[in-house]
């Protein structure tokens, strides 16, 4: 069917056409709108899905099996301990006069036998020469008195002399017999003065500064107390343990200081010095007070220990680490350093042991 071209109204027309172009502009609007909120739902479950939190994986423990080692482990104790030279020697003056000379390096190493002081010798040495002199003189009589003697006792024989004659030269020759041997102790003591004036070391250690100056009158009854020598190759180490370490220890048939050949194991401790390094070399126990201080509970034990390089200064304070339990046996994983010890090992044993113990 075809329009009717000259009947048509053209203003007809254009109203119509008018009226429906608003209404299409409003329903290509409202079409974009919801296309553009989809795309940015769908744009912010993207980013939603691209940053969400992934689950971590679990991680399952690896258990490896091995053979236990069993091994021995030991239980220490520490104490306070004071550090003690083996031997401290006082040097003194046991003869009376003026120190004439000093021999030695104050602080020094010496050697036995060394000649540190000289005191005056003259007023000894005229002793000396007396208690010869009186010695040589008895020596004289008694030759006399033995000719006396040797000469009564034949005529003695023949009745020529009498027996109170034979009586004297007899005494007269043991009398001068016994003056030589006073005389000889007389002249062994006053040499042995005359060598006090030469004064020696006893020891060999190290020497203390002097405590006298040269010209000083010293002897028993002034100034006796010359210098100090310290022997401390060996040092001993003191300190204290309560009485029920020892009680323990007993508990165990275990003798503090003495040893026991029939233990696997020897009473050893260690020191730490003021640094807090420890001692290269160790002590072993030597000696427990056999009584308990009433006024501290506790009792003595002494250890002895090498100090080669004198490092140990005696009178010195350290800490003292000792064994106080026996070894006993645990199973061990010494690669992974995991351990399975006894259970009650404490009940087991009967307590810790001191380092004697």
């Amino acid at each position: 069917m075809k329009p009717d071209l000259k009947n048509l109204d053209l203003d007809k027309l254009k109203r119509g056409v008018a009226e429906r172009i608003p209404h299409v502009s409003v329903e290509m609007n409202r079409k974009r709108w919801i296309v553009l909120v989809c795309a940015l739902l769908a744009a912010g479950g993207g980013v939603w899905w691209w940053l969400r939190p992934r689950p971590v994986p679990e991680v399952l423990p690896v258990v490896a099996a091995e053979p236990v080692e069993v091994e021995d482990v030991s239980v220490y104790g520490e104490y306070v301990g004071r550090i003690r030279a083996q031997q401290f020697v006082e040097i003194r003056a046991r003869v009376e006069g003026y120190l004439e000379r000093m021999l030695f390096t104050e602080g020094t190493y010496i050697k036995k036998g060394q000649t540190l002081f000289v005191i005056d010798p003259k007023l000894y040495r005229a002793r000396v020469n007396k208690a010869k002199a009186q010695l040589n003189k008895a020596k004289a009589q008694a030759l006399k008195a033995q000719r006396d003697l040797e000469r009564i006792r034949p005529l003695y024989e023949q009745n020529a002399a009498s027996q109170l004659d034979l009586d004297n030269a007899i005494a007269s020759y043991e009398s001068a017999a016994a003056d030589v041997v006073v005389c000889e102790a007389d002249l062994t003591q006053a040499e042995m003065t005359l060598g006090y004036t030469t004064v020696q070391s006893p020891v060999s250690g190290y020497i203390s500064e002097r405590n006298v100056d040269i010209g000083t009158l010293v002897g028993p009854s002034g100034k006796s107390l010359l210098a100090t020598v310290v022997k401390s190759d060996t040092v001993r180490v003191d300190f204290s343990m309560t009485a029920l370490d020892y009680l323990r220890s007993k508990a165990r048939n275990v003798n503090l200081g003495q040893k026991d050949t029939t233990r696997k194991w020897n009473p050893y401790i260690t020191v730490t010095l003021a640094d807090g390094s420890q001692y290269p070399y160790r002590g072993l126990v030597d000696f427990a007070d056999p009584q308990v201080d009433p006024q501290t509970g506790t009792f003595s034990v002494r250890a002895e220990m090498a100090n080669p390089d004198h490092i140990l200064l005696p009178g010195q304070f350290t800490k003292v680490k000792g064994r106080r339990a026996r070894p006993f046996a645990r199973g061990a994983d010494r690669r992974r350093g995991v351990s399975q010890a006894p259970a009650r090992h404490e009940g087991r044993t009967g307590g810790a042991d001191p380092p004697g113990g």
